[in-house]
């Protein structure tokens, strides 16, 4: 996948040697081709999000949700009406506290989950392509121990390996 839309444009050296601006000019362009493949298919690149943390089964209460995705809590509510309109998720008040809502997927929402994993599968290979199965594991680990050092919400790698290993 070659993520330019435009003819050949020369950088600047000083651009073209900057990991901050790669990692953005990729990033940007990554996530704009994988927004615009999983619109095609009917969701959002949140509603995808929704659905994989709901998945993983560990945060279910509403306002979690919207605290792990970094969400406004109203723009979640919008997303979630429009899952659960389709059937993807359901909610109800949770029996220990009425005053929150518990998230849950449904068998349907596992379903089209799984063809959006797919997709991203897709996607991510093709984006890695030009990467051996060494140079993955190195950009992976890499990636992980930033992310984990800016935002806390990532497992360290060490952890990672094991979620990774558990899947």
């Amino acid at each position: 996948m070659n993520l330019s839309t435009q003819s050949q444009a020369c950088l600047p050296k000083e651009l073209a040697d900057s990991e901050v601006f790669l990692l953005g000019r990729l990033g940007y362009g990554l996530k704009r081709h994988a927004a615009e493949e999983v619109d095609a298919a009917g969701f959002s690149l949140y509603d995808y999000s929704v659905m994989a943390l709901l998945a993983d089964g560990k945060c279910q209460a509403q306002a979690s949700i919207a605290d792990v995705l970094q969400l406004d809590r109203s723009q979640l509510v919008g997303m979630l009406d429009g899952l659960e309109e389709r059937g993807l998720i359901e909610r109800r008040r949770d029996p220990i506290d009425r005053r929150r809502h518990r998230v849950t997927l449904t068998t349907a929402g596992e379903g089209e989950l799984a063809k959006l994993r797919e997709l991203m599968q897709r996607i991510e290979e093709e984006f890695l392509a030009p990467l051996d199965t060494e140079s993955r594991d190195t950009l992976y680990g890499l990636l992980s121990k930033l992310a984990t050092y800016h935002d806390k919400r990532f497992p360290a790698p060490a952890e990672a390996d094991v979620v990774a290993v558990a899947s």
